[in-house]
């Protein structure tokens, strides 16, 4: 869905020196990063380790006391040019799926009947159709974060942030739900937190695994091929084992 004319539109980010307590202890301390731009990096690590945290600072969250800085590209914040995706889906009660999926053109005024009818085009692609008029409170959890990912895909930024956006959903629709993802961000900047190594395997450009305290960057993969990948193939499989058996040995922790 995002289509700049060059990869190099979508800006990287870089977090320089960051730095920001937790009650009372150290999370970060002095933590650097660069994500590319125009790739998908995926953020993998255990429950309380800051991932959540780090995409709230590129978010430019105000209620963050830290040091440290976040550039976008050559400088700057981020703030017009993100768009992102919470642990809840944060969908609007009294709107339609169809409403809440269109709810960033509606408050900048840029309904028009493309917009509408690309909002469908996903709705069906996404297995829900039938459900385009109904209030969330009709739709299940797997169905609501469905809904809160087509949300974010209709923003169009050339920056996405998302935390767990597959968490809710069965296997079989996580893995359609991740390849119309990786599909529909091709050539944006996207952040993908997650806690699943084959998810980020699969969907990662690059990913970053971090642990300790305070939290580190553990280590840093790349591997081969443009996501989405085969869960199956021989180089996501021989990865996996080592970054489970890493994770479960408490390496990240």
């Amino acid at each position: 869905m995002y289509a700049p004319a060059t990869a190099q539109a979508a800006p990287g980010i870089a977090l320089e020196g960051i730095s920001l307590d937790f009650e009372g202890r150290p999370l970060f301390a002095d933590l650097s990063l660069t994500l590319g731009g125009g790739r998908t990096t995926c953020i993998l690590g255990p429950s309380g380790c800051g991932k959540s945290t780090l995409l709230k600072l590129m978010a430019g969250a105000p209620n963050l006391d830290f040091s440290g800085q976040v550039r976008f590209g050559s400088g700057g914040t981020g703030s017009t040019q993100v768009a992102w995706m919470s642990q809840n889906d944060l969908l609007l009660p009294w709107l339609t799926l169809r409403d809440n999926v269109l709810l960033g053109a509606r408050l900048r005024g840029e309904l028009s009947p493309e917009k509408r009818a690309r909002a469908l085009e996903l709705i069906h692609e996404a297995g829900l159709a039938g459900y385009e008029d109904k209030l969330p409170e009709a739709l299940s959890g797997g169905m609501r974060q469905r809904g809160a990912l087509l949300r974010t895909l209709m923003e169009e930024r050339p920056v996405i942030l998302m935390d767990e956006p597959f968490s809710a959903l069965d296997a079989l629709t996580r893995v359609r739900l991740q390849n119309l993802s990786a599909r529909l961000t091709k050539g944006a900047t996207v952040v993908l937190v997650t806690h699943d190594p084959m998810e980020a395997l699969r969907l990662g450009h690059d990913i970053i695994v971090l642990g300790g305290t305070p939290v580190r960057v553990l280590e840093t993969i790349e591997p081969a091929g443009p996501p989405p990948r085969e869960a199956g193939s021989s180089e996501v499989t021989g990865l996996y084992a080592g970054l489970l058996r890493r994770l479960m040995n408490g390496e990240a922790a």
